[in-house]
């Protein structure tokens, strides 16, 4: 999924929770479910991220050899004003986008 396009919002917003439960779950199992996939979104986001900066990593021994590299520089201002992933995964769950099943109960 393409993080980088969502439509979440960069601040902090209040939302009904009435949205968030759904007749299949309660509030405490949504959450539940949205924090897993903020959690993936995050770790998705960051590997992306670090496979960036690695084309700009130069390998030195010497402190004093610190150079700037504009393009570095764009790349991280870029994923820092994306949207939490905790703000993606709310969105994502409010437009019915995550897909998520509660495994059976063995029988006794």
């Amino acid at each position: 999924m393409d993080h980088k396009n969502s439509k979440a919002p960069n601040t902090t917003v209040t939302y009904d929770k009435n949205k968030i439960e759904t007749s299949e779950t309660n509030i405490y199992e949504a959450i539940t479910i949205i924090a897993k996939r903020a959690q993936q979104i995050n770790i998705d986001l960051k590997d992306e991220l670090i496979e960036k900066l690695e084309e700009f990593a130069t390998y030195t021994d010497s402190l004093d050899e610190v150079f700037e590299n504009k393009e570095q520089i764009e790349v991280s201002k870029f994923y820092e004003k994306l949207p939490k992933a905790t703000a993606i995964a709310i969105d994502e769950w409010l437009e019915g986008k995550i897909y998520h099943r509660t495994p059976e109960e063995p029988q006794k």
